[in-house]
């Protein structure tokens, strides 16, 4: 055989293969698109749900409660329980008080916790805050709260998922209209 002869040979039964390849391919059915994964709530119900923003508002405090304004590295478990304006405001806030050298005395508490709403894994609800026991006080140990400031403030709080212990963060507090404590 020669040369010439062998490589048309040769290429006749490469072709074939592709061929064969080819066909083979088109054959394969295609596969299936994967499916979307589906949102899984976080909770099995409505007051598993306010339970868990209940908890989660109450370890806010409890770090809120902990932290030394004179030391910046304390507000860091604040900031785990937060997120979106909630977290930006709350890091003004304190950053603020650190950088003017302000100290806290007292406990901020909450009480009044009423559960409105819970879908798409977002919880709000309103809650009354306790800051009755609460002074901020210059360098000086000058008092900067007005002495007939209200000692109890309405808020309303939407929680969205989040990496904690309760699975949720607070995104936004601020006062609501139409409730008070």
């Amino acid at each position: 055989m020669t040369p010439a002869a062998f490589s048309v040979r040769a290429l006749g039964t490469l072709s074939a293969g592709l061929l064969a390849l080819g066909m083979l391919a088109a054959c394969t059915p295609q596969p299936e698109p994967a499916p979307k994964p589906t949102k899984t709530a976080l909770f099995s119900s409505d007051a598993e749900a306010f339970k868990a923003a209940e908890e989660t508002y109450a370890e806010y405090l409890t770090a809120l409660n902990e932290t030394d304004l004179s030391d910046a590295r304390t507000f860091e478990p604040v900031y785990d329980w937060l997120t979106d304006t909630a977290l930006a405001s709350e890091k003004k806030s304190l950053s603020t008080y650190h950088a003017e050298k302000l100290h806290r005395t007292g406990l901020t508490d909450f009480d009044a916790f009423t559960p409105l709403s819970y879908a798409d894994n977002v919880v709000i609800a309103h809650l009354c805050l306790d800051v009755s026991s609460v002074d901020l006080l210059s360098e000086n140990n000058e008092s900067l709260l007005q002495p007939d400031r209200a000692t109890r403030r309405a808020m309303k709080v939407t929680f969205v998922e989040g990496d904690t212990t309760t699975h949720l963060v607070i995104a936004s507090n601020h006062k609501p209209d139409g409730f008070s404590c």
